[in-house]
Protein backbone atom coordinates (compact mmCIF):
# COMPACT_ATOMS: atom_id res chain seq x y z
CA UNK A 1 0.00 0.00 0.00
CA UNK A 2 1.59 3.16 -1.01
CA UNK A 3 1.17 6.67 1.09
CA UNK A 4 1.47 9.86 -0.87
CA UNK A 5 0.82 13.85 0.02
CA UNK A 6 1.33 16.52 -1.75
CA UNK A 7 4.12 19.27 -0.70
CA UNK A 8 3.09 23.09 -0.65
CA UNK A 9 5.66 25.94 -0.63
CA UNK A 10 3.71 28.95 0.94
CA UNK A 11 0.40 27.15 -0.57
CA UNK A 12 2.11 26.61 -4.23
CA UNK A 13 2.25 22.93 -5.60
CA UNK A 14 6.06 22.34 -5.49
CA UNK A 15 5.79 18.50 -5.61
CA UNK A 16 5.02 15.04 -3.97
CA UNK A 17 6.24 12.82 -1.65
CA UNK A 18 5.55 9.12 -1.30
CA UNK A 19 5.73 6.08 0.86
CA UNK A 20 6.06 2.66 -1.50
CA UNK A 21 6.93 -0.48 0.33
CA UNK A 22 9.92 0.48 2.59
CA UNK A 23 11.10 3.56 0.50
CA UNK A 24 10.24 7.44 0.23
CA UNK A 25 10.16 9.06 -2.37
CA UNK A 26 10.26 12.46 -3.46
CA UNK A 27 9.73 14.43 -6.84
CA UNK A 28 8.90 17.78 -7.79
CA UNK A 29 5.77 19.11 -9.63
CA UNK A 30 7.01 19.54 -13.09
CA UNK A 31 5.26 23.13 -13.18
CA UNK A 32 6.97 24.02 -10.01
CA UNK A 33 10.39 22.72 -11.32
CA UNK A 34 9.80 24.76 -14.88
CA UNK A 35 9.52 28.16 -13.42
CA UNK A 36 12.72 29.36 -12.40
CA UNK A 37 11.98 31.70 -10.05
CA UNK A 38 10.28 28.77 -7.85
CA UNK A 39 13.29 27.81 -5.22
CA UNK A 40 14.21 24.70 -4.15
CA UNK A 41 11.98 23.51 -1.10
CA UNK A 42 15.54 22.91 0.97
CA UNK A 43 19.24 22.59 -0.08
CA UNK A 44 18.96 19.11 0.61
CA UNK A 45 16.71 18.23 -2.05
CA UNK A 46 17.42 20.84 -4.83
CA UNK A 47 15.57 21.18 -8.27
CA UNK A 48 16.01 18.55 -10.28
CA UNK A 49 13.60 16.16 -12.89
CA UNK A 50 14.84 12.96 -11.25
CA UNK A 51 13.47 11.67 -7.59
CA UNK A 52 14.82 11.44 -4.68
CA UNK A 53 14.58 7.90 -2.81
CA UNK A 54 15.81 6.67 0.13
CA UNK A 55 14.69 4.15 2.74
CA UNK A 56 14.37 6.65 5.70
CA UNK A 57 12.29 9.46 5.88
CA UNK A 58 13.90 12.88 4.07
CA UNK A 59 15.52 15.10 7.02
CA UNK A 60 14.19 17.88 5.75
CA UNK A 61 10.71 16.64 5.73
CA UNK A 62 11.44 14.79 9.30
CA UNK A 63 12.57 18.18 10.60
CA UNK A 64 8.72 19.48 10.37
CA UNK A 65 7.70 16.99 12.58
CA UNK A 66 6.87 17.58 16.20
CA UNK A 67 9.05 16.50 19.35
CA UNK A 68 8.02 16.12 22.80
CA UNK A 69 4.92 16.86 24.10
CA UNK A 70 3.42 18.02 21.02
CA UNK A 71 4.15 14.88 19.40
CA UNK A 72 2.27 12.72 22.15
CA UNK A 73 -0.89 14.57 21.96
CA UNK A 74 -0.98 14.77 18.41
CA UNK A 75 -0.45 10.70 17.96
CA UNK A 76 -2.59 10.22 21.29
CA UNK A 77 -5.35 12.04 19.59
CA UNK A 78 -4.51 10.87 16.17
CA UNK A 79 -4.08 7.56 17.15
CA UNK A 80 -0.64 7.39 15.01
CA UNK A 81 2.47 5.29 15.97
CA UNK A 82 4.89 7.86 17.34
CA UNK A 83 7.41 5.80 15.38
CA UNK A 84 4.92 5.94 12.15
CA UNK A 85 7.09 9.09 10.73
CA UNK A 86 5.37 9.11 7.43
CA UNK A 87 1.78 8.96 8.35
CA UNK A 88 2.97 11.68 11.25
CA UNK A 89 4.17 13.85 8.54
CA UNK A 90 0.64 13.17 6.40
CA UNK A 91 -1.64 13.90 9.53
CA UNK A 92 -0.25 16.87 11.42
CA UNK A 93 1.57 19.37 8.43
CA UNK A 94 -1.12 20.48 6.48
CA UNK A 95 -1.37 23.74 8.14
CA UNK A 96 0.77 25.52 11.29
CA UNK A 97 3.89 24.22 9.83
CA UNK A 98 7.70 26.02 10.50
CA UNK A 99 8.11 28.13 7.29
CA UNK A 100 6.22 27.60 4.60
CA UNK A 101 6.18 23.94 3.74
CA UNK A 102 2.98 22.03 4.14
CA UNK A 103 1.70 18.70 3.67
CA UNK A 104 -1.86 17.30 2.17
CA UNK A 105 -2.73 14.10 1.89
CA UNK A 106 -3.97 12.31 -1.00
CA UNK A 107 -6.17 10.04 -0.29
Amino acid sequence: MSQKGCVFNNGILAGEIEKKGDEYVFRYDEKYYSDHNKKAISLTLPKKKREYKSRKLFSFFYGLLAEGMTKEIQCQKLKIDENDHFTRLLKTTNSDTIGGITIKEVK
